[in-house]
């Protein structure tokens, strides 16, 4: 008989996570996710299922009845997103001007639906006149749907003009903001944003394991007036929003543990002040792109559109792409992002996400990228 093996105890490094996600974690959340477990159907664990859900609404700007955290990562949001309003033959239209808006366009397509792309120059915006002018075209069109911020390339998707459109008509107004909420301005009632999901792992500085998502009530008239069965038991809004309703039906087992963190990490978020926030994302942000302009590095983004939480940079001439990174993990215990698609190998993402978003993290970067230099 084979001997068991021993492992030791678990002590990974400390990292600052400067990559698209995840960002550091407040100890106030560490400590709400020791908090001893209630059971998932307990009157009290009800009652703080309830805070949540408030506080959200506060951070997604909502009146929705319909805002809760999906259990998965914001890749589930995004999922969920999409089955619970699309089944065969319907019409999606899609902004896809980096990875994830590529990704949404292959969720739409898995459910059966016709994907009317509308692409755009990565690094870019699409131009909300092109987005008016398709759905113009595509009056039928049952899903419009955008990243605000694409992890991929570091640029913030206008969305105002777009949502005010779709608010006079029957098309569902889909964004990803698993990489803005909690980061720069997102007004999802004012901007007629009627599915908007979110990851727990970015800015709100909860690790990952949910996706915070809103639901207007004209998408929760067109997701009960589907004809087919939402092809996902597990991701079927029809039956979680009994559980997070006032029927509190079973639906699965929550992840408790995790909800405890993303309360507290929304508690965290609403003591700052969203306004606070995001004035302290984009003054940390600009004290980077001006650092590393500084160091000779160009920007990526388009000027005027760039994001905040997340600056792209281009790789200079010759460099040595993942063995810098590695050097920078290693000996320095900063992590960045490297691409994604066509831009891998040639652009860096560094974060600047929730806790993660420092003056003294952003001096130590760039103080080891000028060491690595020599």
């Amino acid at each position: 008989m084979e001997d068991t093996p021993q492992f030791g105890e678990l002590k990974p490094p400390e990292r600052i996570l400067m990559g698209p996600g995840p960002s550091n974690v407040h100890y106030r959340v560490y400590r709400a996710l020791a908090t001893p477990i209630l059971g998932h159907l307990d009157h009290e664990f009800m009652r703080i299922m309830d805070e949540i859900c408030a506080m959200l609404r506060a951070v997604f700007k909502t009146a929705n009845r319909l805002t809760i955290p999906v259990s998965g990562t914001g890749s589930a949001g995004m999922e969920t997103s999409f089955v619970n309003v699309l089944e065969a033959g319907d019409k999606a239209v899609i902004g896809i001007n980096g990875v994830f808006g590529e990704r949404m366009a292959d969720v739409a397509a898995r459910c059966g639906a016709e994907v009317i792309r509308i692409d755009g120059e990565w690094g870019n915006i699409i131009d909300p006149n092109r987005v008016i002018d398709t759905l113009k075209k595509h009056p039928d069109a049952k899903v419009f749907a955008i990243v605000h911020a694409e992890t991929s390339t570091g640029a913030k998707q206008p969305l105002e003009e777009i949502g005010k459109i779709l608010k006079e008509r029957d098309t569902i107004f889909l964004v990803d903001t698993v990489t803005s909420l909690a980061g720069c301005e997102l007004k999802v009632d004012e901007w007629g944003i009627d599915i908007c999901y979110s990851g727990t792992q970015k800015c709100l500085s909860v690790p990952p394991g949910l996706a915070p998502i809103t639901v207007s009530e004209k998408a929760i008239r067109a997701m009960h007036s589907k004809k087919s069965k939402v092809q996902s038991w597990y991701l079927d809004l029809n039956m979680i929003e009994r559980y997070w309703g006032e029927e509190r039906f079973y639906h699965h087992t929550a992840p408790i543990s995790m909800l405890f963190a993303l309360r507290e990490g929304l508690r965290i978020i609403l003591e700052e002040g969203l306004e606070e926030r995001f004035k302290r994302h984009q003054t940390v942000g600009d004290y980077l792109k001006s650092g590393i302009t500084e160091l000779g590095w160009r920007l990526f983004a388009r000027e005027g559109h760039r994001l905040p939480m997340l600056t792209s940079v281009v790789l200079p001439s010759g460099f040595n792409d993942a063995q810098t990174r590695k050097r920078l993990l290693d000996d320095y215990g900063i992590e960045v992002g490297g691409g994604l698609g066509n831009t891998k190998g040639k652009i860096w993402r560094i974060g600047l996400m929730g806790e993660t978003c420092r003056h003294k993290n952003v001096d130590a970067f760039l103080s080891a990228l000028r060491d690595l230099d020599k």
